[in-house]
Formats: structure tokens, sequence, C-alpha cells
């Protein structure tokens, strides 16, 4: 069996959301999801907004992402590794029901906002609203599932 693991580094512009070892990641490309096992071949794709899921020995490890880059590579020891490079990342055990309540709203008010097409800066709004929506998808979906925090 192959004992080698992979170095997965999830990181923002503000700052490093996860940095450890791990057995798998799939990652949601604009192309569709990709799994990620040791001796993966290198690769550069863009992300679509979704949920990087990590897998150690203690279970997955969900974080929440929007838009951004993966890339894999293998360093000089043969070990693989795989950056993600995100535009935004949380990891799934901060989206608690406050946090999803806040996005909710946030979505409706930039619905709302977008009616007023004069004074709406689009790409803000788009970003905002991405950001919104998928915290309250990926949240959704790990709600109900068993993952490491």
């Amino acid at each position: 069996m192959n004992s080698k693991k992979i170095k997965l580094k999830v990181v923002t512009p503000e700052k490093i959301i996860l940095d450890e070892e791990v057995l798998h990641v799939s990652v949601p490309t604009k192309e569709g999801e990709i799994g990620i096992l040791p001796m993966h071949i290198p690769l550069v794709a863009d992300l679509k907004s979704g949920d990087v899921v990590a897998t150690n020995e203690e279970g997955d490890i969900p974080v929440a992402i929007v838009g951004g880059f993966v890339e894999v590579k293998n360093d000089d020891e043969g070990n693989t590794v795989v950056v993600v490079l995100a535009d935004f990342a949380e990891h799934v055990s901060l989206l608690t029901d406050e946090v999803i309540e806040r996005a909710r709203a946030r979505a409706e008010e930039l619905k709302l906002q977008m009616e007023n097409k004069d004074h709406v800066d689009f790409e803000h709004f788009a970003t905002e609203l991405e950001r919104s929506i998928t915290r309250i998808k990926i949240a959704d979906k790990w709600r109900t599932k068993k993952y490491r925090k």
C-alpha cells in the first residue's frame, strides 16, 4: 500500500485556511469535480464555487470556496502538493446557523439592491451574492454529514 500523502494548502488573500497532510482531495473545477490522490499528474485549473473536501484518517475536512485556482505538483521528495488559491474560503465548521442566516439576509438585500440598476456595482454585487449563496449551499450540504472540525 502506498504510504504517501498529499500536502494540502487552502489559501485566500487574507489567510491560510487549511495546511495539512491528507490522503485524498476533491476540488470543484470549472470542468467538473477532480479527485486528487498521491502521485497525481501536475496540473493547474480554474475553480468554481463549491467545496474542497480533503480526507485523512480522521475523516472528511470540507472547506467552502468561491473562485480561484488549484495547482497540483510534485516536490523534490516525490510528494504531491496541492495548493488551492481561493478568492474566498471558509471551513464548514464556521458556517453556523447565525452565519447562514446573515448570508441569507445579505443575499436578499443584494437582490433588492439590484433592482436599482443606477447604483449597483455589478462586479461587487456578483461576488457578494456568490459568496452568500455558496455559504448557504455548502452549509446545507454538510449539515447532516460527519466531518472533522
